[in-house]
């Protein structure tokens, strides 16, 4: 029932003769976190290649494109829009020339100053290609070059705020870096010996690379000739890591902030069936999204674990939609109940979060025109009623149903026989790190960096408390 878009999914390599092809599978393994368009850069040693376009992966990187990439370093980005329009120009990596030699970068998360940076580099003369808040940070580094690149990045996040995890490949070597509050995930691994990063840990299963550590919030790390050198910003507020990524956005064979993100959402899933439980005859989970959630509530309940609903993993990013004859056409295309399965008994539905509220009625229904005699819907996570600010593609506040519904009135929207979410302090429970070095502000409203009205960005996604940053 979740209708977030993911975030981004970043990859890069530092020293190996099939950089590009490597990247390439890096990126493979996390297309899951971004849909929309992927690109790759590689250095050669003399100058950087680039390709990117809209669309899958697998549909972009064919042989005769890799071929294109030559070098021994490269880096990747896969991209859903969280700041910035959907267009081809949006896509990364981003590549310039400076002073300091070419410069690319890829970047998974969101700035909150972007558009107040961005304003004042125009009036100071700057021209911007894009509308993504990425290449802000490239024009400060432009704008004030250093003897080395790492130090001139380094001048340029101490100006930033918000969330990112970013590489950045230059003549110099391959550099990555991640926000003090270390919102979003960036993990050091080993291939072969050389040095690569990745959003998450499945990325490096795939080619049977050796995961080193997750990079500490605030640390800058650069990559080039098998060393690997590390840094720190002087910025050193509370981490800050997103819970979300354990509920929804990670694959669950990654490894996220310390956990395993399965054995996580296991465990919210059994939390949730000790604080919410019903009488029911099975459980079932929303695929893909709700299902080891549900297998936690089912362990925990001792009800019976069964597939009820079907999802159709070949459908494509565009399909041609009939006439309204066709009644929730855009969720059967997705889901089908086996009637078999649930007809006549009570169910607990499954999912890790309700946004809009626009789908889950439609499965509700669904499984109910199946036969299904109780449907009790049960959520892995608290009502998300604020948007995010730091790297998540989430609607507005209005169009959040927990921002101004109770859960009692979202029960009767959906029709179902039940509604209960996961407390927050259940979930966190969950999890191995204090409770307070995680982000809530999408379930709180606490945002642990200030969002400013003048980010008109986040204004017109927050309209009623973009003034309390100022």
């Amino acid at each position: 029932m979740a209708g977030f878009r993911d975030e981004c999914g970043i990859f890069g390599i530092a020293d190996s003769e099939d950089a590009a092809n490597i990247a390439y599978l890096g990126l493979y393994a996390l297309q899951h976190r971004g849909q929309e368009s992927a690109g790759i850069v590689s250095w050669d040693g003399a100058r950087l290649h680039v390709e990117r376009g809209m669309g899958h992966v697998a549909e972009l990187f064919g042989a005769k494109v890799l071929q294109r990439l030559p070098g021994s370093r490269a880096l990747g980005h896969t991209r859903y829009s969280t700041a910035g329009t959907s267009v081809i120009s949006n896509a990364q990596p981003i590549v310039v020339k400076t002073s300091m030699g070419p410069l690319g970068v890829v970047h998974n998360g969101n700035l909150t100053n972007a558009v107040e940076i961005r304003d004042e580099l125009e009036r100071a003369g700057a021209i911007f290609q894009t509308t993504s808040d990425t290449e802000v940070i490239l024009h400060l580094m432009a704008r004030r070059p250093r003897e080395s690149v790492v130090e001139s990045l380094m001048e340029a996040l101490d100006r930033v705020r918000g969330a990112y995890s970013l590489l950045v490949i230059s003549q110099e070597g391959l550099i990555a870096a991640r926000d003090p509050n270390g919102f979003r995930p960036l993990v050091l691994g080993e291939v072969d010996g050389a040095a690569c990063f990745a959003s998450e840990t499945c990325a490096f299963d795939l080619l049977a690379a050796k995961p080193v550590r997750e990079l500490e919030p605030g640390e800058v790390v650069v990559a080039r000739g098998g060393e690997v050198k590390s840094f720190h910003l002087e910025q050193r507020p509370v981490p800050t890591r997103c819970a979300f990524e354990q509920v929804y956005f990670a694959r669950p064979d990654s490894k996220v902030f310390g956990d395993t993100v399965a054995e996580a959402r296991l465990a919210m899933g059994a939390q949730l069936a000790r604080e919410a439980p019903v009488p029911a005859d099975l459980v079932v989970p929303v695929p893909d999204s709700g299902l080891y959630a549900a297998s936690g509530f089912s362990r925990e309940s001792g009800l019976p674990f069964e597939f009820g609903l079907i999802r159709n993993h070949y459908v494509g990013r565009t399909f041609i939609e009939p006439k309204q004859s066709i009644r929730h056409f855009g969720v059967r295309i997705k889901l089908n109940p086996v009637r078999e399965l649930i007809e006549g008994r009570r169910l607990v539905l499954v999912d890790d979060s309700i946004v809009r509220g626009t789908t889950a009625p439609k499965i509700v229904k669904m499984v109910r025109d199946a036969g299904a005699s109780e449907v009790h819907v049960r959520i892995s996570c608290p009502p998300t009623a604020w948007p995010c600010h730091y790297g998540i593609d989430m609607p507005t506040r209005e169009e959040l149903v927990a921002s101004n519904h109770s859960v009692e009135e979202i029960r009767e929207f959906l029709k179902a026989d039940s509604l209960a979410y996961l407390s927050l302090e259940g979930m966190l429970a969950c999890l191995s790190s204090a409770p307070e070095s995680y982000c809530t502000a999408c379930w709180t409203g606490d945002y642990r960096v200030p969002i400013t009205a003048r980010d008109r960005r986040q204004a017109e996604l927050f309209p009623i408390r973009a003034e309390e940053g100022e």
